[in-house]
């Protein structure tokens, strides 16, 4: 049963979450910012995990926080389905198109969390996303689940099909990393442990 729910409540953000790594990509994401959930759809979709997202935020002020904080409360549930990392790939990687836009993501499921990410990104509002809150998503869900995790947009011009295929390519690599492997003994690591 590789599932988790996290709750988090602050001062400027009430957040639920809940992720099932072996889902069928079904979503049901409330955030408040439509191009979020948009995207948020996109990683349970074609990362094939059902994923549930209840946010309230203090979006009077901006997307900040609530972005932030679904980013942190989704690293911590995903680093929590996970649990035993028996058998598990650990790696991902995606190169992926859209259009004018292609994006690259890899990810390692290796308990030293950490962010590579790369993206010439237009400047500019998707709906009501501020295209430089994705790099905020991505550094709070690497920092929270204890991956590393690398997402470069290689070339793209259109800012929402840049942060899309950006989004989808993390979601591809991240179940790729995340997949379990019969053949597979033990944890995979010469370390023989993989600390979280």
């Amino acid at each position: 049963m590789r599932q988790a729910e996290i709750v988090r409540e602050t001062k400027e953000t009430r957040i639920r979450v809940s992720v099932d790594l072996e889902g069928s990509g079904e979503a049901d994401i409330s955030t408040g910012i439509g191009f979020f959930d948009h995207m948020l759809t996109h990683l349970a979709k074609h990362g094939r995990f059902d994923v549930c997202v209840e946010a309230k935020g203090d979006l009077e002020i901006d997307a900040h926080h609530t972005v932030e904080d679904v980013g942190i409360c989704l690293g911590q549930a995903f680093l929590k389905a996970v649990g035993s990392a028996e058998g598990l790939a650990r790696f991902g990687h995606e190169v992926l198109p859209m259009d004018e836009a292609l994006a690259e993501a890899a990810v390692d499921f290796s308990g030293r969390p950490y962010l590579v990410f790369r993206a010439n990104l237009p400047k500019t509002m998707v709906g009501d996303f501020d295209s430089a809150l994705a790099e905020e998503f991505f550094r709070a869900f690497a920092m929270n689940s204890r991956m590393t995790v690398h997402v470069v947009l290689r070339y793209g011009s259109n800012a929402h099909h840049c942060i899309e295929v950006m989004f989808k390519a993390f979601a591809r690599a991240l179940s790729r990393a995340l997949s379990l492997d019969a053949s597979r003994k033990g944890v995979p690591s010469t370390k023989g442990i993989i600390e979280t």
